[in-house]
């Protein structure tokens, strides 16, 4: 039997919806098995029995890693994986995989042009050209906030943080970051605590993964020390930050402005951030372009591919890169 020949055989569990391109990879190279869910009361007899290998944009958790015994890798499609319970794959001798560098240089991109859109509020001027407010009032109203003699901090110094910084020193603009520690070779001032980053710097950006380490960590305490002229942004998780602290925060006065694309409770935004006029949100987009969803999609089949023939992942989680494949 071929290698081909072999990687057909092996079945493929596709929970949901799932890029277009790497189902079109799926089907060409293993065997798919689609289900509408990862719900643990909709696996068949023949799944239990068939199925090597998850693919999935949403969450897998220990109760579906246990329905299906054979299951030996979830190549999850995204950087962040905090809805698949690694602790439980580690345990189960599960590989478990993400997809990143593929998508580095476009989230930091979408994070930059958030901060713009937070503090020179572009959308609504926008929305006033497009609404003929320009000719029946006059010129927009001169943007409160700047880019400008800003210092900025950075809660989550990996990769994505790395490429917002090399980002924001070309605007001239001095960082600094907090992350569970120090990273080797980056001149960047470093802060061991959120707090004290929050208390150096005027403008906080989010890139800090989900999880219960994080839960919440950018909190009304968070906000204060960030100060009236402060701005956040978030392009990380939603479960980082006290979304009604923040709320709170921004009718008050405690910051000036926050620029968000990602929310505790998604798509549902809760409406004390909606309403607020200095708020800039976004539905998630932060790597939502076709040459990065496809490159994303390449990397999560190329997982599977590599594990079913090399027996080797490309792109291991640290928590399960001890995993080895069953022989």
């Amino acid at each position: 039997m071929t290698k081909s020949e072999q990687l057909q055989a092996v079945a493929i569990l596709v929970p949901a919806d799932f890029s277009d391109h790497a189902v079109g990879r799926i089907d060409r190279t293993f065997r798919r098995v689609g289900i509408e869910r990862a719900d643990p009361a909709l696996v068949t007899g023949e799944m239990r029995r068939t199925v090597r290998g998850i693919a999935s944009f949403a969450g897998v958790d220990a109760a579906m890693m246990d329905a299906l015994p054979n299951l030996e890798i979830i190549a999850s499609f995204g950087v962040g994986y905090d809805s698949v319970d690694v602790g439980h794959a580690a345990a189960k001798n599960i590989m478990v995989t993400n997809t990143p560098d593929v998508l580095t240089e476009e989230v930091a991109d979408t994070a930059i042009g958030l901060l713009i859109n937070t503090v020179r509020d572009l959308p609504r001027a926008e929305t006033w050209l497009r609404d003929g407010s320009w000719v029946r009032r006059g010129n927009y109203p001169l943007s409160r906030l700047t880019l400008r003699a800003r210092r900025v901090g950075i809660f989550g110094m990996g990769r994505i943080g790395q490429a917002i910084a090399r980002r924001l020193e070309a605007f001239g603009l001095p960082v600094a970051y907090h992350n569970r520690h120090r990273v080797e070779g980056l001149a960047y001032q470093y802060h061991p605590t959120l707090k004290g980053l929050a208390e150096a710097v005027d403008t906080l950006i989010s890139v800090a993964p989900g999880g219960a380490s994080t839960q919440k960590a950018v909190n009304a305490g968070i906000l204060s020390a960030l100060g009236a002229n402060g701005v956040f942004v978030n392009i990380g998780r939603g479960s980082t930050v006290d979304e009604a602290a923040l709320a709170a925060a921004l009718a008050d006065g405690t910051i000036a402005a926050a620029g968000l694309d990602v929310f505790a409770d998604e798509p549902n935004v809760p409406s004390a951030l909606l309403d607020l006029p200095n708020t800039s949100l976004l539905p998630h987009v932060g790597s939502a372009s076709e040459h990065t969803r496809r490159a994303m999609a390449d990397l999560c089949v190329d997982n599977l591919v590599a594990w079913f023939t090399d027996r080797r992942p490309l792109t291991p989680v640290p928590e399960t890169a001890h995993v080895k494949a069953r022989t």
